[in-house]
């Protein structure tokens, strides 16, 4: 069963997957921008993790965007 929650953690995830290849970028060069892991940011962009606040505006700077691009309108 698909929860709200789960549909908006896939949004946010599709989102940031956009803005990586937008920039050109494979998860592992994001992983590193970020100071993450590549499986980390695997997880994220799958929708598989509620990720934490500065995880959010850690994963911004490192696209460059605003965090609230990642995050406004998401279905919930």
């Amino acid at each position: 069963m698909v929860t709200e929650d789960s549909q908006a953690l896939r949004e946010f995830g599709s989102r940031v997957r956009e803005q990586r290849r937008g920039r050109g970028l494979s998860q592992e060069g994001l992983a590193e921008e970020a100071g993450l892991h590549r499986t980390y940011i695997g997880s994220v962009e799958r929708g598989e993790r509620n990720i934490s606040l500065i995880n959010i505006l850690v994963l911004a700077e490192a696209l460059d965007v605003d965090a609230g691009e990642l995050i406004t309108d998401l279905s919930l």
